[in-house]
């Protein structure tokens, strides 16, 4: 039996990479009850832990870098693609996390419009509410683990929560201002 040749095995290792992009990204994108953030904790066990494509900084500077970049955040999955299988990566993962959820989306709207005067309606808003909260703050406590690493950045972390609860500034501001402080405080 002949062995193939290297361009092959390339192409079918970068194949079955893209193939695991969208199963990953696919089924991320349909448990995004709340948003994207809502699953950053099984974003990053399955990029870190199950597939070994990030390490836990990589993670949570992409996921700042998602934060900082115009646009929705979690165009983030677009930089893991590309990290793990180049461009056609990149395009793979950003299609795979949003057309599930657009889709779902619309179906679900469109059915909400037909149940208006069903009388369990309120009860499932209200029910999804907590949820859509708890998952979010699931999110933000899995990457407050990675990006809180000292007492250095504890105190940047509460100082920027401080700012935010009493003041109205733009969160740009404050994040830019930390990204500075950070560099000067904590490079050696």
């Amino acid at each position: 039996m002949a062995v193939p040749a290297a361009p092959q095995r390339n192409a079918g290792r970068l194949v079955s990479k893209i193939l695991d992009l969208i199963g990953v990204f696919g089924l991320l994108s349909v448990l995004a009850v709340g948003g994207g953030a809502a699953v950053l904790p099984e974003m990053k066990h399955l990029t870190e832990s199950e597939h070994h494509w990030l390490s836990e900084d990589q993670f949570v500077h992409i996921y700042s870098l998602g934060q900082i970049a115009p646009g929705p955040n979690m165009l983030m999955v677009g930089v893991i693609g590309q990290l793990v299988a180049g461009w056609g990566g990149a395009l793979a993962a950003l299609v795979a996390f949003l057309l599930p959820a657009s889709a779902l989306t619309w179906g679900v709207g469109r059915l909400w419009e037909r149940l208006a005067g069903w009388p369990w309606l309120d009860a499932i808003q209200s029910g999804l509410g907590p949820v859509s909260i708890g998952l979010a703050l699931s999110g933000a406590i899995t990457v407050a683990r990675g990006a809180l690493i000292n007492a250095t950045t504890v105190v940047i972390a509460a100082a920027v929560l401080v700012i935010l609860l009493s003041r109205h500034i733009n969160p740009v501001y404050l994040i830019l201002a930390s990204g500075v402080i950070g560099a000067l405080l904590l490079s050696s």
